[in-house]
């Protein structure tokens, strides 16, 4: 066999060297360290110890390939591998090693062998190709880790916390950041649970099983059909908008019911509250807007009613463009782009009040744990940018031109009214209460954020 290449990278941690390994041993912690730019998905994972094995399948296009690794050299508190055996490479071993710096901080090393395939030649064509990309997956868990773990040395207590919605574009990243952070997850499902914590209810019917919602600290409300999943009409409206206020009812008459309450219900809304409002700056005291949006989620807001009467801490989280190529706006938007045919919508006056994935769950846990925190709350990075703004970024960073401009016309006619309210409004809308309250964005500007998500 020829010989291994090695690929090392180490970063300090603010965290005791117990501490850190613990997160990487807790559940959701592959999760959070894959970039969302890779096409990668965990089939199964039985923890890190001895003989415990992850599958994962990987697509490249329509082709996909299973990798499967066993974990090795478990020393609690100092180091795991794992050696890869099947897979893409001829040899894959990841040490992961975590050596005290002093009580509070730690190093963690990274330390790879592998061998890319087809042997000598493949170490020619692609050997360049696998080091830059290790560089770049690296540099992405890196970040993740440090501030993972930043946040999570300063949060309370460990919670249970109930999510909704968890197979939805924030709901999937938001409970492996919880489960690292130590906290118990349980999941409101509408089909038929797969796993112990998760706990059945019907919307339509009125049904939940209120049983179980007993003893629980914290619960997320992000249930909601996707606002941009078909075209507008009024039978589509008017189930936007079911899917919302129903739900959103319905759970908190039950919460209010409980003998034993949680303490807090974070339920998501939208900065489509504001509605168009051209370059004015909005914060959490500005007044509701007009249109389709600022109704459904003023009618989402006021559906908590029965919890705020109550006594549960209730906080609106004000949701703004989220960034991720897992879903949502930006994923719509890398195809054409990259494909260099990007261009502003309308005017590219209108700003677009963007958050990152990361902050987004960042500012739930952060709303979880910290009780001053009540009422509205701006879910946007302290930075939007007008739609030329972002068209320019977006391009720079993805090396493309965008010289193909969608007039308003064009967009109403592609989208209804849909175009209106979800391209060509202007929502310029600042987090005052986070920043008051000393939420530390990850990614408070375009430009870092689009290379971060984008791996670029």
């Amino acid at each position: 066999m020829s010989r291994a290449l090695v690929f090392e990278r180490r970063v300090l941690l603010p965290v005791s060297a117990e501490a850190a390994f613990a997160w990487h041993e807790r559940p959701g912690a592959f999760q959070r360290l894959s970039p969302p730019w890779e096409p990668v998905e965990l089939l199964s994972h039985d923890g890190i110890r001895d003989g415990a094995r992850a599958e994962l399948r990987m697509r490249l296009g329509p082709v996909s390939q299973t990798w499967i690794a066993e974990h090795r050299d478990y020393r609690a508190g100092q180091q795991f591998r794992d050696v890869q055996l099947e897979g893409p490479f001829a040899k894959f071993e990841h040490t992961h090693r975590f050596t005290a710096q002093d009580h509070e901080s730690c190093w963690l090393n990274d330390h790879i062998e592998y061998i890319p395939p087809f042997g000598t030649l493949g170490r020619m064509l692609a050997g360049r190709m696998i080091r830059k990309k290790l560089d770049r997956v690296f540099r992405y868990r890196h970040h993740v880790t440090t501030a993972d773990l930043t946040a999570w040395s300063s949060e309370s207590a460990t919670m249970k916390v109930l999510v909704t919605g968890a197979t939805g574009l924030v709901g999937r990243e938001l409970i492996p950041l919880l489960t690292t952070s130590g906290h118990e997850v349980f999941r409101l499902v509408r089909r038929s649970p797969s796993e112990a914590n998760d706990i059945p209810w019907d919307p339509q019917k009125g049904e939940v099983h209120k049983a179980r919602l007993e003893g629980l600290d914290g619960v997320v409300h992000l249930a909601g059909e996707n606002i941009a999943g078909a075209r507008w009409n009024a039978t589509v409206k008017q189930r936007l908008r079911d899917s919302r206020t129903g739900p959103t009812r319905l759970l908190c008459e039950t919460l209010a019911s409980l003998e034993r309450k949680p303490k807090v219900l974070v339920c998501a809304s939208a900065i489509g509250y504001y509605g168009d409002r051209g370059s004015e700056i909005l914060t959490e005291q500005s007044a509701a807007g007009d249109g389709f949006l600022a109704e459904v989620c003023q009618d989402w807001e006021a559906a908590c009613e029965p919890a705020r009467q109550a006594g549960i801490r209730v906080v609106n989280l004000r949701i703004g463009v989220v960034l991720t190529p897992k879903g949502g706006a930006l994923a719509k938007m890398l195809l054409p782009f990259k494909m260099g045919g990007g261009g502003v919508v309308g005017s590219g006056r209108q700003y677009w009040s963007w958050v990152a994935i990361d902050d987004v769950i960042g500012a739930i846990q952060h709303c979880l744990t910290h009780d001053q925190i009540i009422g509205p709350v701006n879910a946007t990075a302290p930075n939007p940018a007008t739609n030329y703004e972002f068209t320019k970024t977006l391009g720079a960073v993805l090396h493309r031109p965008t010289i193909f401009p969608m007039p308003g016309f064009a967009a109403k006619l592609a989208l209804g009214e849909m175009a209106d309210d979800l391209l060509l409004a202007s929502t310029r809308v600042m987090p005052n209460q986070l920043q008051a309250i000393g939420y530390q964005f990850r990614c408070p500007t375009l430009e870092s954020t689009l290379r971060h998500v984008l791996g670029k």
